[in-house]
C-alpha cells in the first residue's frame, strides 16, 4: 500500500523540525561560544558534559579530513535515496517515518554547513564521545530507530496464508 499524503508530510515536519533544531543550535553556538573554548552549563558535570565549538571538515570522529567535497556528494545520494524510499514505506509505519525523517533533516543539517561553511559545525560535547551537533544525533537515532523496527518486524510471526483444499485424485469433476 502507497504512502497517503499525510504519512508524507509527517515525514517531512519530522525532517523540517530536525533541521530547524540542529540549524538553530549550531548558529547559537557559532554566535554565542568561541572556538575551543569550553562551557560548562552545568558546573558541577563539567568533568562529564559541557559546549565546545569546534568545526570538522572530515566525517565522524574527524576521521577523512578535508573530504568535504566527497561528503557533500554522499549527503546529496543519501538525501534523494531517503526520499525515493519513502514512497515504498506502507502507510501508517510511524517508526519508519520518524526514522527516515531524522535521518533527512541530520543529513541536511550537515549538508547545509559543508556548503553554506565548508565544515560542519559540532559543539555537544561528553568527554567520552568525540564532539557532535544535533544533526548527527538525529542520523544516529533515526538509524537506531529503523534499525529495531526491521529487526522488531523481521521477528514478528506471519500471518498464515489460508490453505486451498488439497485436489482429490479421485479423477475428474462429474459434470451434471
Amino acid at each position: 500500500m502507497k504512502p497517503s499524503s499525510r504519512d508524507t508530510w509527517v515525514l517531512l515536519v519530522i525532517a523540517v523540525v530536525s533541521l530547524g533544531v540542529d540549524q538553530f543550535t549550531k548558529y547559537l553556538a557559532m554566535t554565542r561560544l568561541a572556538p575551543i573554548v569550553v562551557w560548562a552549563p552545568i558546573p558541577s558535570l563539567a568533568h562529564i558534559f559541557t559546549f565546545t565549538y569546534t568545526t570538522n571538515t572530515g566525517v565522524a570522529f574527524g576521521l577523512f579530513k578535508d573530504w568535504g567535497p566527497v561528503f557533500v556528494g554522499v549527503a546529496v545520494v543519501v538525501i534523494a535515496a531517503i526520499v525515493i524510499y519513502q514512497r515504498e514505506v506502507p502507510e501508517g509505519a510511524w517508526p519508519v517515518r520518524l526514522a527516515l525523517g531524522l535521518q533527512l533533516g541530520g543529513a541536511a543539517g550537515n549538508l547545509i554547513d559543508r556548503l553554506r561553511l565548508g565544515h560542519v559545525v559540532d559543539f555537544i560535547h561528553f568527554h567520552f564521545w568525540p564532539v557532535f551537533n544535533v544533526a548527527d544525533s538525529a542520523i544516529v537515532v533515526g538509524v537506531i530507530l529503523l534499525t529495531f523496527t526491521m529487526l522488531r518486524e523481521g521477528r514478528e510471526p506471519t500471518k498464515s496464508m489460508p490453505q486451498s483444499p488439497e485436489p482429490s485424485d479421485s479423477g475428474p469433476p462429474a459434470s451434471a
